[in-house]
């Protein structure tokens, strides 16, 4: 097949492009050049080492190398949902619209007129042996498909996850077994395609601070915050206000956008707006077949949280009703909703609203 491999500058992407050449594919690295911190957002953004990395892995595995400026439509596509999701006070996930609107979007937009097959990325996931399905990835420890939730079934079918198999040890591994410059460079921690570039740096570079009081679950004033767009629903650390409760933090339950109000309470008190079990959402997407009919799925309200068994109800127009089986906390209008079958990653959806208590 003629595959364009994306290649960020990291391992990963590093040994996707290495095995699928191994393999005796017709592979082109191609780096997506996304940004370069023009507006000097505090924060380092790597850009310039990332393409001297991809290129000299491209060169030692003997496959053609190119930089795609995709500037304009990363600024379009991503960082303004960003943007306004956050300005409209929900919590939005770039890496995962990057992945729809980017990765599999406008490059591969890229790549089919230039006659490739597929494109390949350095994603922990795996494709179903059977067709256009994906899986999870062999490490559960380092397991990306969360990240896939959004995307199209078309996408799907032209998506190539070389490593999916593999555990990072034994990526790493290879990645010395075959002599590449970047076997031993430190995973990116950052926004997506951006570099190291703390989301809240980001935000303030873009958005005005709207200060605000900061209240308790009975409305008493305890501080002050620097803008709502700042915050996240369950977030213990930066709030600036310091517990009265030895070694019990407190945690953001709730934001109040008419009152322009954070809420905070010491969570192993009685915190009811930090846990739900029911919720709505909307966008709704699939991998292969549409989400159509009630079932029981296991749902995954964000990266790095275990999936939880759910009844999932459509509504129609791209909506639907999620019941986990178990509370869950610090479920999150605008974060994404991966959905699965077992290792089978079904889709995903948009949370658009939460329902507290029972």
């Amino acid at each position: 097949m003629k595959i364009l491999a994306a290649m960020s500058g990291g391992v990963d992407s590093s040994v996707a492009a290495a095995l699928l050449a191994r393999e005796g594919h017709d592979v082109t690295g191609a780096y997506m050049k996304n940004w370069i911190n023009e507006e000097n957002v505090a924060g380092h953004c790597p850009w310039q080492q990332d393409i001297e990395d991809a290129r000299a892995v491209a060169e030692r595995i003997g496959i053609e190398f190119q930089v795609v400026n995709l500037m304009r439509e990363y600024r379009q596509r991503v960082v303004r949902y960003l943007l306004e999701g956050y300005q409209e006070g929900v919590t939005p996930n770039p890496d995962v619209m990057c992945n729809r609107e980017m990765k599999f979007g406008v490059l591969w937009d890229w790549a089919r007129e230039r006659g490739f097959d597929a494109i390949a990325t350095g994603h922990y996931a795996r494709k179903t042996p059977d067709g256009p399905g994906i899986l999870r990835g062999a490490d559960p420890n380092k397991d990306q498909s969360y990240f896939l939730a959004m995307m199209r079934p078309e996408q799907a079918r032209i998506a190539r996850f070389p490593i999916g198999h593999l555990l990072k040890p034994e990526l790493r591994a290879r990645a010395r077994e075959m002599g590449l410059q970047t076997a031993e460079k430190k995973d990116s921690q950052g926004i997506c395609f951006i570099g190291e570039v703390r989301m809240e740096d980001f935000l303030r570079a873009f958005v005005p601070d709207q200060p605000g009081p900061i209240v308790d679950l009975q409305g008493r004033v305890l501080g002050g915050h620097k803008g709502l767009h700042l915050y996240t629903l369950g977030q213990r650390k930066g709030i600036g206000v310091a517990s009265p409760v030895h070694k019990q933090a407190y945690v953001v339950v709730a934001k109040r956008p008419a009152a322009n109000e954070l809420v905070i309470a010491i969570e192993n008190e009685d915190t009811p707006l930090l846990w739900a079990r029911r919720c709505r959402v909307s966008g709704l997407s699939h991998i292969t077949e549409p989400l159509e009919t009630p079932r029981v799925l296991q749902a995954q309200p964000r990266y790095r949280c275990p999936a939880g068994a759910a009844d999932f109800t459509p509504l129609g127009g791209g909506r639907a009703e999620i019941v986990f089986h178990q509370p869950q906390r610090a479920l999150t209008p605008g974060q994404i909703c991966a959905l699965y079958d077992g290792e089978r990653l079904l889709g995903g959806a948009v949370f658009e609203s939460v329902e507290h208590g029972e």
